[in-house]
């Protein structure tokens, strides 16, 4: 018998579009007497329906069902028979999102005469659209030279507030699946005037958030940005006030008692781990009091932390030694309630590295996070929760050694940057595609460190031996698309993302340097370049051994517009918002951990 097989030529491509949450059907119009069974493929991998949790083909005919479709799962998946590869199917699954807002600040006191702006933050599929209401009523016809929208209405400034502007300001924000808002307050008195309220509001929420705290040589400096103005100093002799211990002992034979940090985490704005690694301990800083805790003994040399908070959780890698001959991962579990704290050491064995997936406004929960051992041409999956192995991703064939990671739940991908070898020259990242966990293969000719933006749209991949930054996109179908092929002379240490002021949903990146002196900025929506000359230089790698970041650059998170970059021995505060230099705070030596406290 000959199979005789068809697939109507309207049909070769079919685009589905499916909200986040529901379950969808893909079916297969391939037809014929005597059909072999049908093959499924997603990103040109073969599905193994035993290993998948929510893709699977009970249906008689064939069909692909996805039971909760989540962001991850967009992208494409194409269908044939049995033998018959050359004839095949595309579905294109699209995943919208309801809004999801944030608004900036909840509330605020002003007096008249001043400027106030009112900011939304919203993200969704497709990008919402954002409209403001004052005590319930349409502000688009009171737009005025005194009221402006900004930013695609992102946000509301007031360029002389008077009494009347008192009011709740609701920002709404909509899309073809939903709709999401939130208030802003806003109250006008003179200063004569001031509510007791107001006082608390300013004293309380004021003096300890919105500050950048820097760990350096000469301890803790607490650091307002918009006034350039030091808060608070917390010196190496200053003690933790449960075990009575200085903060930063005094070394044998050393002149000057100084202090040695590596890797800080803000704790939901109520605590900072971060790490002495000369001392072999943890230590905790209470935000509200600005005082130093607590103090975890860990293995020898921790020297990476990350605050994983989907399951208030804090990741700790000790190195062991500066060879990292004997590393271990440990957690301390319920970060958040600063009490009593412990260290628990987990089972896996020479821990090179590690990567957890950062949260944002639309994906809130992360299962997965990956360790790697730099000798080994594989990652390791393993279970956050549980803190259990799950399974080993092999890159053997493509001789890949794993030396950086970064995620996107735009079609569910990491990007894996490869350990340079001397025989080849800028080997490719490696795409894994975290629905089947199968290696994709190489992304194009992109090598380099990859950077996400904070919405999963943006992946910015930066090759610091040659200086070439690659700029690629997310679309809505999943494809990942090269939009930028920018050739710099930075050797490019961090990258950051800046939320733009002018247009909504875009951003800014800003990028330091391992040798140099400048720091670069990109604008995302254009591709166009700039540089911030003479920040001084950085720290040399000898002063920074515990990462290749020997210069960071920190942002404010989603509403901030200072940034903060490190030089040998001071500190530079860049204004996101014109893109300028705000100041430079001088004194503080070795100031490359850095934390952002928001809203406290």
């Amino acid at each position: 018998e000959v199979v005789q097989l068809t697939l109507p030529e309207d049909q070769k491509i079919s685009v589905t579009t499916i909200t986040v949450g529901l379950s969808t059907v893909l079916t297969c119009s391939i037809r014929g007497a005597l059909r072999p069974p049908i093959i499924w493929k997603r990103n040109g991998v073969i599905l193994n329906f035993l290993d998948l949790e929510d893709i699977n083909d009970f249906g008689e005919d064939d069909s692909l069902y996805i039971s909760k479709v989540t962001t991850i799962h967009m992208g494409n998946y194409t269908c044939h028979a049995y033998g018959y590869e050359e004839l095949y199917q595309t579905h294109i699954l699209q995943v919208n999102v309801p809004p999801v807002i944030r608004v900036y600040p909840e509330t605020q006191a002003q007096e008249p005469g001043v400027s106030a702006s009112l900011r939304c933050h919203a993200e969704g599929i497709p990008n919402p659209r954002i409209t403001w209401l004052k005590n319930g009523v349409d502000m688009a016809p009171k737009l005025s030279k005194q009221l402006t929208l900004l930013a695609n209405g992102s946000e509301l400034h007031i360029s002389s507030v008077r009494y009347e502007d008192t009011g709740a300001y609701t920002c709404i924000a909509k899309n073809e699946v939903g709709v999401d808002e939130d208030i802003s307050s806003l109250f006008i008195e003179d200063s004569a005037r001031k509510t007791l309220a107001n006082i608390l509001w300013r004293e309380e929420g004021l003096s300890v958030g919105n500050m950048f705290y820097v760990f350096s040589d000469d301890g803790i400096t607490v650091l307002q940005p918009n006034e350039c103005e030091i808060r608070r100093h917390i010196r190496p002799e200053e003690r933790i006030f449960t075990s009575y211990e200085e903060i930063c002992p005094r070394v044998e034979g050393e002149g000057t008692q100084s202090c040695l940090w590596a890797s800080a985490v803000n704790v939901r704005d109520k605590y900072i781990y971060v790490t002495q690694p000369k001392q072999n301990r943890v230590m905790i800083i209470d935000i509200q009091t600005q005082k130093a805790v607590q103090s975890l003994d860990v293995d020898p040399l921790p020297t990476k932390l990350h605050y994983d908070k989907s399951h208030d959780q804090v990741w700790v890698l000790s190195w062991g030694d500066m060879q990292k001959s004997s590393p271990v991962l440990q957690v301390i579990p319920e970060a958040s309630t600063g009490e009593e704290q412990h260290v628990i050491r987990t089972p896996f064995e020479g821990v090179d590295d590690f990567f957890i997936p950062p949260t944002n406004l639309i994906i809130n929960h992360i299962r997965f996070g990956f360790l790697f051992n730099k000798s080994k041409s594989a990652v390791h999956k393993i279970d956050l929760e549980t803190v259990t192995h799950i399974k080993t991703i092999n890159f053997q064939n493509h001789s890949c050694v794993p030396q950086t990671m970064a995620y996107t739940h735009l079609g569910g991908y990491y990007f894996v940057q490869c350990r340079r070898n001397r025989s080849v020259a800028g080997s490719p990242q490696l795409v894994i595609d975290s629905v089947t966990d199968a290696v994709i293969g190489p992304n194009g000719d992109v090598s380099g460190t990859p950077h996400i933006s904070p919405d999963g749209r943006y992946l910015v991949s930066a090759d610091e031996d040659s200086g070439r930054i690659r700029v690629q996109v997310l679309t809505v179908r999943g494809e990942i698309k090269l939009i930028y092929d920018l050739q710099t002379n930075i050797h490019v240490s961090d990258l950051t993302f800046q939320p733009s002021f002018t247009e909504g949903n875009q951003y800014y990146i800003y990028a330091t340097s391992h040798l140099q002196t400048d720091v670069l900025f990109v604008e995302l929506s254009t591709g166009e370049m700039n540089v911030l000359k003479n920040l001084k230089d950085p720290l040399t790698s000898k002063d920074w051994p515990w990462s290749s970041y020997n210069r960071i650059m920190k942002d404010s998170g989603l509403f901030g517009q200072y940034l903060i970059t490190p030089a040998k021995d001071s500190l530079f505060v860049i204004n996101g918002r014109q893109n300028t230099l705000r100041c430079e705070v001088s004194g503080i030596r070795r100031g490359n951990t850095v934390v952002w406290v928001g809203e406290v």
